[in-house]
């Protein structure tokens, strides 16, 4: 079977080389029973790759169940995937069969991996490996022949480093690994797939279908679609039923793609330290204002020197206080300058006037300041006011007596 073949048979709609890719493998792995991890953002479609490997498989006349793992909360995953004995829990009124067991022969796709705990992971691992596995409750060994098809958009590798998942089970789920390309990167598929949903909406609700003016198109095309496929059709949705002109313009298509006007435009979200951590926009505030203060220092040492030697060439102190190798600015000393006599300093007063700039602008009163604010905000409730400033409480607390904030 082709790859047209496989797009008309499972309603795949798209020509991009990556998507063209991913069904390659998804083919050519389908007739083996390796395990299969499929990646890629949410919206991409990664449920219709397991379907393609099941059903062009030797498994395909057995079960196919797919799992939802972020779906199941963590007390019953275990039971959910491997079954569980007569009282064995509360509730517990019958033995029942896990996925893994009524699959036997079959393939199961547990979307969402990553976010199964820990000890289910102990037990994943243990049924791709030998096939064993024991239901909740009991200590008899039960086997199952099941191929597994998994699927996450998390980053693995991170979720790996943070002890999130197990780096075992990785490398027995990533055997063959297949990624879905952002709708983003797919090009002229966008449009593609906007006709397809136009027209099945058209078909669905009894009305005329939309089209888009070539602006539109191009808007389109170039759009982030954080959402992917997903954000696509339920756009396409709200334009077929809530529009009244079946032309859309690429201003009326604005109004249906959020930021759509600025998505263009670089915006810094958070830095990363070298280490991992994640800084903050106000965290980035406080190291300008530092860096501020630190020149500020310096040139208020500058003019003091300056004050104390009224003589000394301007030039040499600017190359002695500064940090970089560029020229100095080419500003001519009072009293180098030809038949202009130099105006009288006194020393208290410059001193006085610095301080003055230094003080106003040094970083504890804008910490002192930010606090205060968030405290007034918040009416003196000091865990909401610490969210606010993203520290602890207990730091809170210690800056409230450190400037003595009443």
């Amino acid at each position: 079977m082709n790859l047209q073949q496989v797009k008309q048979r499972f309603g795949i709609i798209g020509n991009a080389p990556k998507l063209n890719r991913a069904l390659e493998i998804a083919v050519q792995v389908a007739p083996t029973d390796v395990s299969v991890l499929i990646t890629g953002e949410s919206g991409t479609g990664k449920e219709v790759m397991p379907q393609v490997i099941h059903h062009l498989s030797h498994r395909k006349h057995g079960e196919y169940i797919a799992v939802n793992c972020g779906a199941i909360p963590e007390g019953t995953i275990d039971s959910e995937l491997f079954g569980h004995e007569k009282g064995s829990f509360t509730g517990a009124s019958d033995a029942r069969k896990g996925y893994f067991e009524v699959a036997n022969g079959g393939t199961i796709f547990l979307d969402e991996v990553a976010d199964l705990p820990l000890q289910t992971q102990v037990r994943l691992l243990r049924v791709l490996e030998t096939g064993e596995f024991i239901r909740v409750g009991s200590s008899k060994v039960h086997k199952t022949n099941v191929r597994v098809v998994a699927a996450t958009n998390l980053n693995v590798q991170k979720a790996i480093e943070e002890g999130k998942f197990r780096e075992d089970l990785f490398y027995r789920l990533n055997s063959v690994p297949i990624h879905l390309p952002p709708l983003r990167d797919r090009g002229i598929d966008i449009h593609l797939l906007f006709r397809k949903f136009s027209a099945d909406f058209a078909e669905k609700y009894r009305m005329p279908g939309i089209q888009l003016t070539d602006e539109a198109v191009e808007l389109l095309i170039n759009y982030y679609w954080p959402g992917n496929i997903r954000q696509l059709k339920n756009t396409t949705e709200q334009i077929a039923i809530i529009e009244n002109e079946r032309l859309i313009d690429a201003e009326t298509l604005t109004k249906y793609l959020p930021d759509a006007g600025n998505r263009q435009f670089p915006m810094v979200i958070k830095a990363q330290q070298p280490g991992g951590e994640n800084i903050s926009e106000r965290e980035i505030l406080y190291k300008v204002l530092f860096d501020m203060r630190n020149e500020l220092q310096e040139l208020k040492a500058m003019v003091l020197e300056m004050a104390k030697h009224p003589d000394l060439d301007f030039r040499e102190q600017a190359a002695k206080f500064a940090h970089t190798d560029y020229e100095p600015l080419n500003i001519i000393a009072p009293a180098n300058r030809v038949n202009a006599p130099s105006p009288p300093v006194y020393r208290d007063e410059v001193i006085d006037h610095h301080e003055e700039v230094e003080e106003s602008l040094l970083l504890n009163d804008v910490e002192k300041d930010l606090i205060v604010k968030a405290l007034q905000k918040h009416n003196n409730r000091r865990k909401n006011a610490a969210r606010e400033l993203g520290i602890s409480e207990r730091t809170l607390y210690r800056k409230i007596k450190e400037y003595n904030i009443s």
